[in-house]
């Protein structure tokens, strides 16, 4: 039911939950105490949930209701980013529950869906719930299944049910087509809802105003003017306590096929006919399926793996002395690609994505690098110092965009050198931005999927990448690099055939 009162353009009402509850699988693990309870109750704070909003936790312990309450409490008190409040912080925890139980455990999930159902008459969720499985990817078809046979997953009449998936979303093509017909055998494709953080970041989302509120940079968003497009996303830290997880997956499949290969399209892509899931997923689709692998792997393709070194002041481990680490391990900590678009606009236009860990800083960020004029009436002296015109849009840290162009260095000669002009979130607007997963969550209870890839995007984006996995597996080892330098030689070197070099960001 729509609000009569309500004036659909008055901006300064936002978007709230209608009745509904989440359900958190995995409730005692990092991602959730770090991520997704201090979300909840952000969204709480800033009165983006209903009155009667529930919150039940799924995990192996043996707990009360009153301990998981005093488990959100304690992550909201040290992550949550608004101020905490007692009136809601009160308000929301009277409808927290948790139900102890493993996932192949049936009496546990009859247990849960006895507690969804009271949360029902108690607090008047209307039958709507989300289910975020906050778990191992091996146990996805698990639980999806005991959700369907304990009728979890059919919604009352009028109502939804929905599923919420954490990446990474299979390990190659042939175990991500399975797993979506395992969830799809379950959930209709449209109450699935894959996780992906970045697309939540505001900065992600403002490359599309950027790109199409905008009418200065469209005429040069192509081929004619841009010479290539670097995508980074950097760690300064190792892999921590993730060795069980990390080890055999690497970089390229944690970040590359998911993460970086998304910010791509949303660079490449053409504009929407509207700004919907339906029509986002259509253009961003149309350039996954233009991309183009190089025909020499060997040549563009680097992957590397830290070694020991100094970083923040600190003698940090190599990966292979990491705890829980097979010192004969292959895996990629760092992974470049050169990528081509085949349509119109980019094509001949490469694209270079990179990520790694223990690198230089922390940064994600794109740069749209222009092509130098054509024709220069200066000097060669003159223009020394000057490179490439290049906006770059910074996701994180410093969420902002710079532009880089030439300007004459003031005094008697003609010395023209590069000058930014910057647009920092944190000067520009008085609001601070809210966490990924604070947008996600409330798209999630809202059933917006503007920000949420689809099970096309998550299958095409392997079938890019499964091909250098393949090649990379008959290669040996990855090439070694220091910890704190920013990856392995052979990724400058990649660069450097073409005549380019990685920015230093």
């Amino acid at each position: 039911m729509s609000n009569p009162l309500r004036d659909p353009q008055d901006r300064r009402l936002p978007r709230i939950a209608g009745p509904s509850g989440l359900v958190i699988f995995g409730v005692t693990g990092d991602l959730s105490r770090k991520k997704l309870m201090p979300a909840v109750y952000d969204l709480a704070n800033r009165g983006l949930l209903p009155p009667g909003f529930s919150l039940v936790g799924f995990a192996r312990r043996d707990w009360a209701d009153e301990d998981f309450a005093k488990v959100v409490h304690d992550a909201v008190k040290e992550h949550s980013r608004t101020p905490f409040r007692e009136e809601v912080w009160q308000q929301l925890s009277e409808g927290m529950r948790f139900v102890p139980g493993v996932f192949d455990d049936d009496e546990a999930f009859e247990r849960l869906r006895e507690t969804i159902n009271t949360l029902d008459q108690e607090r008047g969720t209307s039958g709507n719930f989300a289910f975020y499985l906050s778990v191992p990817p091996k146990f996805f078809p698990t639980v999806v299944r005991q959700l369907k046979k304990h009728q979890l997953s059919e919604p009352p009449e009028g109502s939804w049910r929905r599923a919420v998936i954490e990446k990474p979303f299979g390990h190659d093509l042939a175990s991500a087509q399975e797993l979506n017909r395992t969830v799809h055998g379950v959930f209709p494709n449209h109450e699935v809802f894959r996780i992906d953080h970045y697309l939540g970041k505001e900065t992600v989302q403002n490359i599309l105003a950027l790109r199409f509120a905008n009418t200065m940079f469209e005429p040069l968003w192509n081929r004619g003017y841009v010479d290539h497009v670097q995508i980074t996303m950097a760690e300064d830290i190792g892999i921590g306590g993730r060795a069980g997880y990390y080890d055999g997956i690497g970089s390229a499949r944690d970040v590359i096929q998911n993460h970086l290969l998304q910010l791509l399209a949303l660079t490449a892509m053409e504009e929407p006919a509207s700004f919907d899931a339906k029509a986002l997923v259509t253009e961003k689709l149309k350039v996954l399926r233009a991309v183009r692998l190089p025909a020499d792997l060997a040549r563009h393709t680097v992957r590397g793996q830290y070694g020991a070194g100094w970083q923040g002041g600190e003698r940090v481990l190599g990966y292979l002395e990491e705890d829980g680490i097979d010192p004969e391990s292959v895996t990629d900590t760092y992974a470049a690609l050169k990528l081509e678009i085949d349509n119109r606009r980019w094509a001949g236009v490469p694209f270079y994505l990179r990520t790694g860990k223990r690198l230089g800083r922390r940064v994600t960020e794109i740069a749209v690098v222009f092509q130098r004029a054509p024709y220069s009436p200066f000097d060669a002296t003159d223009t020394r110092e000057l490179n490439n015109n290049a906006l770059v849009i910074r996701v994180q840290p410093d969420e902002g965009v710079t532009l880089r162009f030439g300007s004459k260095v003031p005094g008697t000669q003609m010395e023209i050198r590069d000058v930014t002009m910057d647009f920092a979130y944190g000067e520009s607007f008085t609001e601070s931005s809210p966490e990924a997963y604070e947008r996600l969550l409330l798209d999630v209870l809202l059933g917006d999927a503007n920000l949420f890839p689809r099970h096309q995007e998550v299958e095409r984006s392997w079938e890019i990448l499964d091909p250098v996995e393949e090649f990379w597996a008959a290669q040996g080892r990855p090439e070694p690099y220091t910890a704190g330098t920013w990856g392995p030689e052979a990724a400058d070197d990649m660069l450097a055939r073409d005549g380019r070099s990685w920015r230093r960001p």
